[in-house]
């Protein structure tokens, strides 16, 4: 039963099982910390052991439960493992937000193989592997929440990203086709789509000399051509992008289902 003593939204999904993957830092990080504090129990998942094992303390500071597992979502094995010591230790997954995710720059021509391969398989086809997993219990139990993280990207396709494009523009896909297949059964399946977003991932994008020589930007001007691209003239934080998560789960967002919603600054308006 819910602690009637805590407020209404922190009722809604208390005790609830959450998995995150990328979770030791940015987007995923924040994503944690958030629905620890509506007492979710956490699954936070991540390749770097290391920052995801700092991650975890910072997200039990909050009083959490927190189950950390560190993996390679690539390896299809290594998520069903995973999976099976979350179903043993917590229970089913009722909120899975995708988020794990890479970006290498490369124009198309000479766009080595294996890079393609890491990037779609991470950004993408892990996501895939996980729905299927997850989304029956949560059809069987008639309530769940699945959220993938796609970006702005996988609306306008971005120049020399046509890897990482492809494999937003992929999760877009794959969020709508699951929402029409479960919109009857109490899932509500949904992509949010950032824009720049201040995290590590996007700053090493920002730095990266390559990057910064095909789209001919001058390395020491970058984070700020990149910051006065945004109509709002800002980064979107971290948190930003976990409040519109929560929401989604919430009582009052059961309506929504099948959407790509943009959160950056107005970068994107379609």
């Amino acid at each position: 039963m819910p602690d009637e003593s805590l407020p209404k939204e922190k009722q809604d999904l208390e005790n609830k099982v959450v998995l995150v993957t990328g979770a030791s830092r940015g987007i995923g990080k924040a994503m944690a910390l958030a629905f620890a504090e509506r007492n979710c129990r956490l699954v936070m998942m991540a390749r770097n052991s290391e920052r995801l094992a700092q991650a975890v303390e910072d997200v039990r500071d909050s009083g959490a439960s927190v189950l950390a597992i560190a993996l390679d979502v690539c390896h299809e094995e290594e998520i069903g493992k995973a999976l099976e010591r979350v179903r043993k230790e917590f229970g089913a997954v009722e909120i899975l937000i995708n988020n794990a995710g890479v970006y290498k720059t490369s124009p198309v021509a000479g766009h080595p193989t294996e890079t393609w391969q890491e990037i779609i398989n991470t950004n993408l086809t892990s996501a895939f592997f996980f729905c299927r997993e997850v989304v029956q219990p949560m059809i069987d139990s008639g309530w769940g929440r699945v959220i993938n993280i796609s970006s702005i990207s996988g609306k306008h396709a971005e120049i020399h990203g046509a890897a990482y494009s492809a494999s937003k523009f992929g999760m877009i896909g794959l969020t709508q086709s699951l929402a029409l297949e479960t919109a009857s059964k109490g899932v509500t399946v949904n992509a949010l789509c950032p824009g720049w977003v201040d995290t590590d991932m996007a700053r090493s994008q920002l730095s990266d000399p390559e990057w910064c020589k095909l789209n001919s930007i001058d390395i020491q001007e970058s984070l700020e051509i990149a910051r006065l691209s945004i109509p709002q003239m800002r980064f979107v934080q971290p948190e930003e992008v976990a409040a519109l998560a929560l929401y989604l789960c919430s009582p009052a967002a059961q309506g929504i289902t099948g959407q790509a919603i943009n959160i950056c600054g107005g970068m994107c308006l379609s």
